[in-house]
């Protein structure tokens, strides 16, 4: 079933590719929304004068992902505790808000923000505001997809608006149980999942196991990959076509190492796995997941049913 989720996040460029790489998400628009002005002109929105926020208008099948996923993306793109903008945006339009669209997802909003208080910030209320949705004008065209239509200004925008390094440090080097996994991972696995360290080629566990059977999240077990989308790519590491779940992902731009790459997440345990590119002519997507073995763990299939996993033998071929 379709249904429409409408973010703030600041600067509405940054709050569009977060969400496209999923199959569920049929579209994403830029635009404003909760201002007095009708049609109100990106000029005009950026003065501060109309009342507007910049948002993103997030088209999705609720059967393939759920407005709860949608929200848990949404949290870690964003400074929840700014109360005056975004990073190197500042005013009243770029502050960080939930505008939803019925019952159900006003009560969802404010459980997922609770939970961000209590995990997050030791029970702090956040700044990020939760409104029932008012009309949202598209922003004009130049603004649509911008990380596409200008990769290049959009790149340098992001690295250098203090969003990525902020993301990097919170987030994603700022795991609840970075401690205990200290003490529970060896050390090559808590460098790779909590620091986005990478494996030597060639010479980690599963690059050239090709047995039947999944590959789960190391830290929580949730499934990621099927032996069935395993291939040979000659990179040295574990590569797969596709998630047994995209929801299971999340996708973050890295600047590491002069380097521009898009990194892959575990969205669940928010551990970094690898990292994705377009370069597969051998699947219909073009993708190549590449993944590092200490970042997984391998399920046999016949041992999926004892383990938990039974559900999801129809993945493996």
């Amino acid at each position: 079933m379709r249904e429409i989720a409408i973010l703030a996040g600041g600067c509405f460029w940054c709050m569009v590719k977060p969400f496209t790489s999923y199959e569920g998400v049929e579209k994403v628009v830029s635009g404003y929304i909760g201002g007095h002005k009708e049609n109100p002109t990106y000029k005009e929105v950026c003065s501060g004068g109309t009342g507007h926020y910049e948002a993103v208008e997030i088209t999705f099948d609720n059967e393939k992902i759920k407005f709860k996923e949608i929200l848990d993306i949404f949290w870690k793109q964003i400074d929840p505790q700014d109360e005056n903008g975004q990073f190197a945006d500042r005013g009243s339009q770029y502050k960080t808000a939930i505008f939803y669209t019925s019952d159900k997802q006003k009560e969802e909003a404010q459980v997922s923000k609770n939970r961000i208080e209590d995990l997050y910030f030791n029970g702090k209320e956040i700044a990020t505001g939760i409104h029932e949705a008012s009309h949202f004008y598209p922003a004009e065209d130049y603004h649509q997809n911008y990380c596409k239509t200008n990769s290049k200004h959009y790149s340098v925008y992001y690295k250098n608006s203090g969003r990525y390094n902020f993301v990097k440090a919170k987030w994603d080097r700022n795991n609840l149980d970075r401690n205990n996994l200290r003490n529970k991972l060896r050390d090559i696995e808590f460098e790779v999942t909590q620091n986005d360290m990478t494996e030597v080629p060639f010479e980690n566990e599963y690059f050239d196991k090709f047995d039947k059977g999944i590959y789960v999240d190391l830290v929580d077990g949730r499934p990621l990959f099927s032996s069935s989308d395993k291939f040979d790519s000659g990179c040295g590491w574990p590569a797969f076509s596709k998630p047994i779940e995209d929801t299971a992902l999340m996708e973050r731009a890295d600047y590491s190492f002069g380097m521009e790459r898009t990194e892959v997440r575990s969205l669940g345990s928010n551990c970094h796995l690898g990292h994705v590119f377009n370069d597969n002519p051998n699947s219909d997507n073009g993708l190549r997941y590449c993944i590092n073995s200490a970042a997984i763990k391998f399920i046999p299939y016949d041992k999926m049913e004892e383990c938990g996993y039974g559900e999801y033998k129809k993945y493996v071929k």
